[in-house]
């Protein structure tokens, strides 16, 4: 019985030719443009601004209508969430240590000061 040959795709063969849809897609996807969160709250506020339609200001962009709306429902969410108190701004490491150390000074003057005060109400009883 002879064997049977299997075809190996050998480097030198061709590719199979993808659909102009796989095409499209795929060129869709190594061409996603990333937006800073900067870039986005210009895109929304010129968007609030309504000094042109937003779908003229997503064609500039190069954004689809939906998506911007979806960034300005989390500006909004995000806006809304704050004004309720419920989102605490976070302070960086950096910023932390410099209120720390701005405390305990202050802290320190504190205790002089009420050391001073003791001394000067002793002196005069």
């Amino acid at each position: 019985m002879p064997k049977k040959k299997t075809s190996t795709a050998s480097p030198s063969e061709p590719k199979p030719k993808e659909s102009a849809v796989q095409l499209i897609q795929t060129v869709r996807r190594q061409t996603k443009t990333r937006y800073s969160a900067e870039d986005k709250i210009r895109i929304i506020l010129e968007g609030l601004r309504g000094d042109h339609p937003v779908a003229e200001l997503c064609r500039r962009e190069g954004i689809s209508g939906n998506g911007y709306y979806v960034w300005l429902k989390e500006f909004m969410e995000a806006g809304k969430s704050r004004l309720k108190g419920e989102a605490l701004r976070g302070a960086t490491k950096g910023e932390v240590a410099l209120y720390r150390r701005q405390n305990e000074e202050l802290r320190q003057t504190v205790a002089d000061l009420m050391l001073e005060v003791r001394a000067l109400k002793k002196s005069l009883f």
